[in-house]
Parts: structure tokens; C-alpha cells; sequence
């Protein structure tokens, strides 16, 4: 897996191929249909898979006031492709020069010229070129003149929905909190980062120390209490996920804090992941310390269950 972030460098092992077009935010299993059918038509025309996404999200530089919160950045987004048979990502900078090719002109320039694909692979919802102006009609005109292979596929539903799988439902359920409805609609559990600063230190105080997560760039579940896993140095930890307020100490100041189970040792300064299986309860103010303790370890066992289950789940 290879991840550009110019056309420039672009060598001939990663030109030729089959391309999609997207933000890919999330990698949900609609991503996953297009992208299985990106390796399948880069097979037969003996290519490299290619993702073509934009960093940042147009959005942000139009409309930043209407920008949604990111679901990934962008090297987890390249880790997520990858694992699903991408070869090469072109994370191509974002800007008013780019957004204003006309779609004739960032066909002929972008997929023509620098990345010369031989097939092409899109939803039915693709819009690209300025203001949008192009759509899959475009596109497969486009594709013709150019004897490019393409493929719009129907979105993806689950099985015995109707709603599609799309990275805005996904946005509204990670936000209601609703993270196992959301896992099953992703290839990999939701996941945050952020760095790990000093607390009150209560944790610790109680026997259960924790790793407050600030800076996270990217949108954070509702207020309540996680099971989950965290990251660090190649090693995958169970966690228990606290998300909000610590009411039974008075305090309002809405916080991430994160258990690692069975961790030692210091994290401080540190860099940290943390994926989310399920959420356990609503945060809650307890009637004094022992209250909370009794049901600290309650969290843990359950958090340690989940994460036992999932793992034995998701091994090949």
C-alpha cells in the first residue's frame, strides 16, 4: 500500500489501473462493495487499485461552516484501504485551483494524463468538477471517448433494510453514541485518536487510573460509558471508555477518559487509539466513592467480556 499526496511522483506501477473517485470517510461497507470491485477490474486489466480522495474535504474549504466532523483521518483511512486490497491512495491536497477544473478538465488532467485509468468504478451519486457540475451521465461520456471501463454500482443496503449504508447515517449514529449499530455497518470498529494529558488523577486515586484524550480531530460519540480497545506499541488492549462528565465529584467539564486493561505504566505525552465496541450505560452520579467503585468494576468485567467476544469473533 502505497499513499501519494501529489500526482507528480506517480510512477507507472501505480498508473494504468482501475480508480475510484470519493472521500471514503469512515470505510463503511458501502466503501467496501466499490473497492472490491475496484481490485476485481484492476486484476483483469492487470493494474494497480487506486483510491483517489481529497485531503481536506472540499466542504471545508467551500462551505468550512458546513463541513462535517471526519470520521478518519487520513493515514487510518490508507491502514483501512489497504486491509481491503487498495494498492495506492492519492490523498490529493484540496484546493480552490483543483475545485475549479471544469469536469471535461479534471477528467482529461487528473484521470487522463497523471493517472492514465483504465477502468473507473463509482456510486450513483458521484458528482465531480467545479460546483459539482458533473455526474455519472458526465462521467460516462468521459469514459467512452476515452475507452475507460466503467462501473456505477447501486448503494449498499444491509440485509432487510432499505437505508443505505452511507457515511452521514453513520456520522448521526456514532453521535447518538450508538456505536455497535454503527460497527456492524463498518469493516473495522470506530476509532479515535488523541493525546494523553494529566487529569485530576482520581482514577489512580480509586485503583483504576485512566488516559485523558484530548485534541481528537475527529467526531466524538455522545456522552456515556464505552466498552472498547485502545493501541499502543503494537499491542491491543481492552478499554473501558468514559465519555462526558464525572457527576458524583461534581464536576461538569465534559472529558475522555480511558482505562486500559491490564496496562502499566505511564502514557502521558503519548499518542493513543481507541476503538468502540459498545456502549455499556449513561454516565451517572453515584451516591459516594464505594457506589462508583462497585460499578467501575462491573464496567471492566463487561468491557473485558465484549472484548474477549469480539476478538474470538474476528480472528480468521
Amino acid at each position: 500500500m502505497q499513499l501519494f499526496r501529489d500526482l507528480e511522483p506517480l510512477s507507472s506501477e501505480y498508473r494504468h489501473g482501475a480508480l475510484t473517485i470519493g472521500n471514503f470517510d469512515g470505510v463503511h461497507l458501502g466503501h467496501a462493495q466499490i473497492v472490491r470491485q475496484v481490485r476485481q477490474r484492476a486484476d483483469e486489466v492487470g493494474g494497480p487499485a487506486v483510491v483517489f480522495t481529497f485531503d481536506p474535504h472540499p466542504v471545508r474549504l467551500l462551505r468550512p461552516e458546513l463541513a462535517p466532523p471526519p470520521l478518519t483521518w487520513t493515514r487510518r483511512k490508507v491502514e483501512l484501504l489497504g486491509e481491503l486490497g487498495i494498492d495506492a491512495v492519492i490523498a490529493y491536497p484540496t484546493t480552490h485551483d483543483l475545485l475549479d477544473l471544469s469536469p471535461e478538465a479534471f477528467f482529461e488532467q487528473i484521470i487522463v494524463q497523471k493517472i492514465a485509468a483504465k477502468a473507473m468504478i463509482e456510486g450513483p451519486n458521484f458528482n465531480f468538477g467545479k460546483n459539482r457540475a458533473g455526474d455519472t451521465t458526465t462521467l460516462a461520456s468521459l469514459c467512452q471517448q476515452h475507452d475507460i471501463q466503467l462501473d456505477i454500482l447501486t448503494p449498499f443496503t444491509r440485509e432487510g433494510e432499505s437505508e443505505f449504508v452511507s457515511s452521514s447515517r453513520l456520522r448521526k449514529l456514532i453521535a447518538a453514541g450508538e456505536v455497535q449499530t454503527a460497527r456492524d455497518m463498518l469493516t473495522q470498529p470506530y476509532r479515535i485518536r488523541g493525546m494523553v494529558t494529566h487529569g485530576a488523577g482520581r482514577g489512580a486515586s480509586l485503583g483504576i487510573p485512566t488516559a485523558n484524550l484530548e485534541a481528537i480531530d475527529t467526531l466524538v460519540p455522545d456522552i456515556g460509558v464505552y466498552a472498547g480497545m485502545a493501541y499502543r506499541n503494537g499491542q491491543t488492549y481492552a478499554a473501558a471508555i468514559n465519555i462526558g462528565p464525572n457527576p458524583t465529584f461534581g464536576e461538569k467539564a465534559r472529558k475522555i477518559e480511558v482505562h486500559l486493561i491490564g496496562f502499566q505504566g505511564t502514557l502521558y505525552g503519548e499518542p493513543l487509539e481507541v476503538s468502540f465496541l459498545s456502549r455499556l450505560r449513561d454516565v451517572t452520579a453515584f451516591s459516594g466513592i464505594d457506589a462508583l467503585k462497585q460499578q467501575l468494576a462491573l464496567d471492566i468485567e463487561t468491557t473485558q467480556q465484549i472484548f474477549q467476544d469480539y476478538q474470538a469473533n474476528s480472528t480468521p
